[in-house]
């Protein structure tokens, strides 16, 4: 018995909803009375068996939506986290380019100047150290961190403090046992 009800809903689009196939010896086994067992109800039956599949189909597409609006909020961030890489890197490789009379060694801090050519320079000397004596023009002190990157005057102490938080969690992971599942006991 293959009925199917339509039901309309808001945007005059129909849902159509489909009963179970009967059959008079279900599993090999004659029913005594197959009009008891295959017959339909209440016709409200129907109507509320389609409004349900409905709801189903309506909680279905909201699910959908709302997980496909967190993976673009996702790619969102991801685009941003890319185009601060970008800028990152060609902030960096610009400041490696920077003329320079010493070899520039990780860990120190050197000082960026600007001569009345154009010319941008490194200097071991910050501005303070030159006094009122500074020959050009200051463009700001930067950090060169072990990954060869630069971290500007103002960020080191931030940045010193997370590497020193990464160390201390890559010396507390190294000691921890062996473990199937995460472990960050005492990590905090």
């Amino acid at each position: 018995m293959e009925k199917t009800i339509i039901l309309r809903n808001q945007l005059n689009k129909t849902t159509p909803v489909f009963l179970v196939e009967t059959s008079s010896a279900p599993s090999g086994v004659e029913l005594v009375s197959s009009y008891q067992t295959n017959r339909v109800g209440d016709p409200m039956d129907l109507v509320a068996l389609a409004q349900q599949v409905q709801r189903g189909d309506e909680f279905i597409k909201a699910n959908a939506c709302n997980r496909l609006t967190v993976i673009a909020d996702q790619i969102r961030y991801l685009q941003e986290q890319a185009r601060k890489v970008l800028e990152d890197a060609k902030k960096d490789a610009e400041l490696h380019h920077a003329a320079c009379n010493v070899v520039k060694k990780p860990g120190n801090m050197y000082y960026l100047y600007m001569r009345e050519s154009g010319q941008r320079y490194f200097s071991i000397l910050s501005p303070k150290e030159w006094g009122p004596s500074c020959p050009h023009k200051f463009l700001g002190g930067y950090k060169l961190q072990h990954d060869m990157s630069w971290t500007p005057l103002e960020g080191v102490e931030k940045r010193d403090s997370e590497i020193g938080i990464m160390d201390k969690l890559l010396n507390q992971q190294a000691a921890l046992p062996s473990a199937t599942e995460p472990n960050f006991q005492g990590l905090s």
